[in-house]
């Protein structure tokens, strides 16, 4: 074998630590960058935009790389990406420079998520969506930890230098990364075209990639438009209705720490029913709730609900493609985010024509497909469920 897998996982623990921490820092440290480059609003948003097209382009070119070429190479040159990013992030003074900087973080974060999943998903000989759920508690510690640090710190220690250790961490990342034995390249003699295209007409794969569209979809509607709607529905302040948003990363945090844990020998299926168990009395506590702590309940149990979803999903691609898991991840992570990205903008025009109010009809709506298309994904995969 070559290579320890208790070290290897370590390896990708840290980089979704890593992910987690690229998604999360851009807005955390948003209204310094406004105030130091003197950005307008529109100029804000273009910055916005352009973390989502680096994790698009990552997402798409891991893949066949890590096939071909290994996951070390892949990673240390991901966390390259990253430190510059930081880097520039922190020191730049120019607002078109530091769009290439982002765009680095971009890259490298998608880069990093989708090899770490792929990366984990290859050591494990089984249970593959418990241990891809372990994997993802890393991803909420670090979107957890970058805000409390800031909180902490800010005021004592400028947001440049704080950002810049940052990008310091993601070095000796990479320097861990370089120094480990990794699993060799599963098509080092080059990827079969012919069947790489297949992957795009495989009923299968491509069911699973638009439940993952969904998915991810949902996350980034409650990321992005919850804090606005319990402004709006229970006239609280920002830091609170931030506050509330973060039980909603801890609430998954802690159930995929369960899933990786107590619950590793329930079945996908059982997984998946209890999912959307604990989704529907969420969004029933959100759209009912008319005090501050009945939403933060409602948030930990949308947020244990969503835990399941990519884990289980990947598992499934890992166990169905696993001479070419670095594509078929590849694929399913960049329809995810597409999905994403349609869907958030879908809310926006809802949110504008008919009100924020009904941000909960739209994830039940999603609710409903995302019950469908798993139904389909377990007749279709009952040999690995």
């Amino acid at each position: 074998m070559g290579y320890n897998k208790r070290v290897v996982f370590w390896a990708a623990c840290a980089g979704m630590l890593l992910f987690g921490v690229c998604m999360i820092t851009l807005g955390s440290v948003a209204s310094d960058l406004r105030i130091k480059l003197q950005l307008n609003e529109l100029s804000s948003g273009t910055l916005f935009s352009i973390l989502p097209l680096g994790f698009l382009a990552g997402s798409f070119i891991f893949g066949p790389i890590a096939d071909k070429y290994g996951y070390k190479i892949l990673l240390v040159i991901s966390t390259l990406c990253l430190f510059a990013g930081f880097e520039g992030l922190a020191f730049t003074s120019s607002a078109g420079m530091l769009k290439l900087f982002i765009m680095f973080i971009g890259i490298g974060g998608g880069a990093i998520n989708g090899a770490t999943n792929a990366l984990v998903s290859d050591i494990s000989d089984r249970e593959k969506g418990a241990n891809i759920s372990l994997l993802g508690v890393f991803y909420g510690l670090g979107a957890l930890g970058m805000p409390l640090i800031l909180a902490l710190l800010k005021g004592r220690i400028s947001f440049e230098i704080i950002v810049a250790m940052v990008g310091a961490g993601t070095l000796l990342a990479g320097v861990y990364f370089l120094i480990i034995k990794f699993p060799p390249p599963k098509q080092a003699k080059g990827i079969p075209l012919a069947r790489s295209l297949k992957l795009v007409k495989d009923k299968v794969l491509i069911t699973i990639a638009l439940f993952l569209c969904f998915q991810s979809g949902f996350e980034g509607i409650i990321n992005n438009w919850t804090t606005t709607y319990l402004i709006n529905r229970l006239s609280i302040g920002e830091s609170s209705a931030l506050f509330a948003l973060s039980s909603f990363v801890a609430g998954m945090v802690i159930m995929r720490l369960l899933i990786g844990s107590i619950f590793r020998s329930f079945s996908s299926k059982k997984l998946l029913i209890i999912s959307f168990l604990l989704i529907l009395p969420g969004l029933i506590l959100l759209k009912t709730a008319l005090a501050f702590n009945i939403s933060i309940a409602g948030l930990i149990l949308l947020g244990a609900g969503l835990s399941a979803g990519f884990p289980i999903m990947l598992g499934f691609v890992g166990n169905l493609y696993t001479e070419l898991s670095g594509t078929a991840f590849s694929l399913v992570f960049f329809i995810a985010l597409i999905g994403n990205t349609i869907i958030n903008l879908l809310m926006g025009f809802v949110a504008q024509r008919f009100g924020i109010e009904h941000l909960i009809t739209f994830a039940l709506a999603e609710t409903v497909i995302m019950i469908l298309l798993a139904t389909i994904i377990l007749n279709k995969t009952k040999n690995i469920v």
